[in-house]
């Protein structure tokens, strides 16, 4: 079914972001978003990305990536490519039953997971991502819009009052969490599997990133045939990175939409270490294939054992 279900969010999380862009000015750390990373100010976006963004002056249009404005252009990126979207439906596919899409955004992976005829449920705070999710539902024909429920809920707790045989949450997007976070993502994980499920996640290979460059600079053609410049800034012991986007082109005087996040990195090993200790056990880790210079990813599949 397609109706969407609200939760309530998890005390501790930031309130939803109004849908409007900030412009980019000076002053204090703006707070985490709805989506539950920092959205830096412009004077905090480091390096080149940093320079580019102060020589465009008062054009440059500053938008987090999960609001009203960024939100379309992180679905744009996302459309493009299928990095872990084979690896992991092929470790979906032996799991009997119906799969939780963590963090599901657009539906990057809720659409392949219908595609397997599973019955799936898209969990996602970003109420703009869910608007983008929907559209992309009542688009697939209605035996396959009819096996998926979006619902807005906060992944660090939430209680559907069912089991599913998978959870997955891609595109490292367990980084997102802090601590606290985490701890309260796996209760509910545990509480929401199966016997036996698996709890599929991904993140960031440490060992492979520390090789790469501080920054990288690349332009990116999405399958839309929209082209943006794409700068990340990550120094492996800062504990975080930067992504900021610019259109490919800055021609003209008018406003420049610039679309920035700042998010934690979590390597593999301490990851593991933490689901070990809140009772999952590794049954496989699946090295990704590389995008780009900084992104080695590692796919764990977990099962809750204690």
């Amino acid at each position: 079914m397609t109706t969407m279900t609200t939760m309530t969010p998890a005390a501790g999380t930031a309130a939803p972001a109004d849908g409007t862009a900030a412009t980019a000015t000076t002053g204090p750390a703006r707070p985490v978003t709805d989506a539950g990373h920092r959205f830096p100010t412009a004077a905090e976006v480091p390096g080149r990305a940093g320079d580019l963004l102060a020589s465009l002056g008062e054009r440059a249009v500053l938008c987090d990536l999960y609001d009203a404005v960024g939100a379309p252009v992180y679905h744009d990126l996302a459309g493009t490519g299928t990095h872990e979207v084979r690896e992991l439906l092929a470790l979906v596919r032996p799991a009997p039953g119906p799969v939780l899409d963590l963090a599901a955004g657009s539906g990057r992976l809720t659409l392949p997971l219908l595609a397997l005829g599973r019955e799936v449920t898209a969990l996602e705070l970003s109420p703009h991502m869910l608007e983008l999710l929907d559209a992309r539902l009542a688009a697939l024909p209605p035996a396959a819009r009819e096996r998926c429920s979006p619902v807005r809920a906060d992944m660090s707790r939430f209680d559907l009052g069912r089991r599913f045989g998978a959870i997955v949450l891609g595109t490292t997007t367990i980084s997102l969490l802090d601590p606290a976070g985490r701890a309260g993502l796996y209760r509910a994980v545990r509480d929401h599997l199966e016997p036996g499920g698996r709890f599929l996640l991904s993140t960031v290979e440490l060992t492979a990133a520390e090789a790469g460059p501080a920054e990288v600079d690349m332009e990116i053609v999405t399958d839309s045939g929209r082209s943006y410049r794409l700068f990340e800034h990550w120094t492996p012991d800062a504990g975080s990175r930067t992504v900021t986007l610019f259109p490919a082109a800055l021609d003209g005087d008018g406003p420049v939409q610039v679309c920035t996040t700042t998010i934690g990195v979590l390597p593999a090993e301490r990851l593991e270490a933490e689901l070990a200790d809140a009772g999952f056990t590794v049954r496989s880790r699946h090295p990704l294939p590389a995008v780009g210079d900084r992104h080695h990813d590692v796919l764990l599949e977990t099962e809750a054992t204690r």
